[in-house]
């Protein structure tokens, strides 16, 4: 596996951005978006990582990028809005440096948010949306294949909330039985069921 820490130009300035690239050659590429950067959201989160870890498991580049505002990344919050923008412009950016490669977007809880933005603007394969903040914004439609992981004891996002969401756009919901919303001993399941996902 190759790493690469990277500087990416998007609109507000740069996105401080991680990049693993999978042994032997990439099946397409991941994008995927940290929690919350006001609430210590970084691409560091346990979440976002094992993410990725799945992502490269399943021979796909995983790109982890600090939201505007975090670490070295430029600007500051924008409520999802401007961080939709700099993640439409970063994938851009990889793609035309991989090529044209298929594309996942994966997102935790507000990460989820701004992926379910982007899906409506990039022709995705498939969109992985873990512990979504459906809750505390409002997520539109798609057309994107669509699965959503919660944990039943999410303290954060009411897993009802989730099974509403999913029942009434009729999306699959992968339940992670007693895992809270940072799943918390339960990162191993969640890699599993991601990998599962993102599998030819």
């Amino acid at each position: 596996m190759k790493r690469h820490k990277l500087r990416i130009k998007v609109p507000v300035g740069y996105l401080e951005t991680v990049i693993e690239e999978p042994d032997g050659a990439p099946r397409g590429l991941a994008l995927i978006a940290h929690p919350h950067p006001l609430k210590g959201g970084s691409l560091d989160n346990k979440v976002a990582w094992t993410l990725a870890r799945a992502a490269l498991a399943c021979g796909l580049i995983a790109v982890r990028p600090n939201f505007r505002g975090v670490g070295a990344s430029s600007g500051s919050f924008d409520h999802g809005i401007g961080e939709t923008e700099d993640l439409l412009a970063l994938a851009a950016s990889v793609a035309g440096h991989y090529g044209p490669l298929p594309l996942t977007l994966m997102g935790f809880s507000f990460g989820a948010y701004v992926q379910h933005r982007v899906a409506r603007e990039l022709p995705a394969e498939r969109l992985i949306l873990v512990g979504a903040a459906v809750s505390l914004y409002e997520f539109a439609a798609n057309d994107i294949p669509t699965t959503l992981i919660h944990g039943t004891e999410d303290e954060v996002i009411p897993f009802a909330a989730a099974r509403d969401y999913a029942h009434q756009h009729a999306i699959p919901l992968i339940e992670i039985e007693g895992a809270g919303h940072f799943f918390h001993g339960k990162l191993r399941e969640l890699q599993n069921q991601a990998e599962s996902l993102c599998r030819p």
